[in-house]
């Protein structure tokens, strides 16, 4: 019975999860299952590797700032994302000037906007609701203190003011993309600069001395060399079956579309996001349920903004890579719309965080505006911009009500960059 408890065994499950898919894979034999079995093994392949990556970052937290590991986490959770909008880019590339490039190159937006009011509107507003679900359920008061979880609401340790500032600027910078009628270099240069700029202020951080239990907190009791080879070893299994899993479960998704009456480009804006984000929010919600809310906000928003940042700049590098030769990755009006709406759904969340904190009514609401913008009459060009004139008018009302708070999220750049400690929340 030891045996079973101990956590090289659960970890040990977690991988038995993912070979099924890894073994067809390798021996091709995935022209052989039907689709239905596609979407299954290849599901449950997601779900193990998923475990590992956020095994992976815990354990990292001893060498590395906590905001940094968690950045890790988010960055190979949306990989995926990455693999899909990059082949539509790429395809948008091959045959420039023609019906299908340009189709391409709408399907690639398309994809990117999706998976990010994706990972807001459900993402963000299910971990608040399932974080405050969990709080009713712990018997354990020190837990729920500790992690700021009261009856209505999730209370945010200040530090995520660091993620909150950086994905305000790339939210605003967002706003002017369609003025261009495309994605240039100005574009990419920005946005991967800003990702760097992020990655260097949380990298000043200290390695967290959180106690870890299970399989992060035995491996984080080998030596350095061990720890890190054994960490460097997950993240690298977990992005293997990552990136080889979720497109063919995203595939399979859009085969089914069509058999049940629903168009491709819904299929690519919409169900293969949701495929691809699967791993963040599994992950995510493995952390709510090890009373980590903060760091499962934490890998969101880190999310939310490498997917606003280096998602939008390296599809300009890899069109041009493909078409041979720079060029601005042109998109169509009714995609302009889209970019727009995505870009003020993230301005109100933006807004929604700046009191480190989000209630049950702000979470319904992200959810249910989520959910609304499917109503036919906001499809067309017309009705985004009328969508998003709503989302930036409840914006705009919620900055000017928590302005106060501005001030302590510009503060954690500046005490993660000194080195000073963080002030208690209020």
């Amino acid at each position: 019975m030891r045996l079973f408890r101990h956590p090289l065994t659960a970890l040990g499950l977690v991988v038995v999860l993912t070979l099924p898919w890894v073994i067809v894979r390798l021996t091709g034999r995935t022209t052989a299952l039907s689709t239905p079995a596609v979407i299954a093994t290849s599901g449950v392949a997601v779900l193990g590797a998923a475990f590992v990556l956020t095994w992976a970052a815990e354990t990292a937290e001893k060498d590395v700032p906590r905001s940094f590991a968690l950045a890790v986490l988010a960055v190979i959770a949306v990989a995926p994302e990455y693999a899909v909008d990059a082949l539509y880019a790429w395809e948008a590339g091959a045959d420039p000037g023609s019906a299908a490039s340009r189709m391409a190159a709408d399907l690639a937006v398309a994809n990117m906007t999706g998976a990010n009011r994706i990972l807001v509107g459900l993402g963000w507003s299910g971990i608040a609701l399932y974080a405050i679900y969990r709080a009713t359920r712990v018997k354990d008061e020190a837990v729920v203190e500790r992690e700021g979880i009261l009856a209505d609401a999730v209370e945010l340790e200040p530090r995520i003011g660091i993620e909150i500032l950086f994905l305000g600027v790339a939210t605003a910078y967002a706003f002017l993309i369609p003025l261009n009628g495309g994605i240039d270099a100005v574009d990419a240069a920005f946005l991967v600069g800003l990702y760097g700029a992020y990655i260097y202020v949380i990298f000043r951080g200290e390695a967290g001395e959180e106690l870890h239990l299970g399989v992060p907190g035995y491996i984080q009791e080998f030596t350095r060399s061990r720890r890190v080879t054994a960490i460097l070893a997950m993240f690298a299994y977990a992005t293997f079956v990552i990136l080889f899993a979720v497109k063919p479960f995203a595939k399979g998704l859009e085969t089914l579309g069509p058999q049940l009456g629903v168009s491709s480009f819904f299929m690519v804006q919409w169900v293969a996001p949701m495929a691809s984000e699967s791993p963040e929010f599994i992950a995510t919600a493995y952390l709510v349920r090890k009373a980590r809310t903060t760091a499962s906000f934490n890998a969101l928003i880190s999310s939310k903004l490498n997917q606003w940042t280096l998602l939008i700049g390296t599809l300009v590098v890899v069109y041009s890579i493909s078409l041979g030769s720079y060029d601005v990755l042109s998109f169509s009006q009714k995609q302009a719309g889209e970019i727009w709406l995505t870009a003020a759904q993230s301005f109100f969340a933006v807004t929604l965080l700046l009191d480190f904190s989000i209630s049950i009514r702000e979470a319904v609401a992200l959810l249910g505006l989520f959910l609304a913008q499917f109503y036919p009459a906001f499809q067309q060009y017309e009705g985004l911009l009328l969508y998003s004139g709503l989302y930036v008018v409840l914006g705009v009302a919620l900055l000017v009500a928590r302005r106060r708070h501005l001030p302590r999220v510009v503060d954690q750049v500046r005490d993660q960059l000194s080195g000073a400690e963080s002030p208690p929340a209020d």
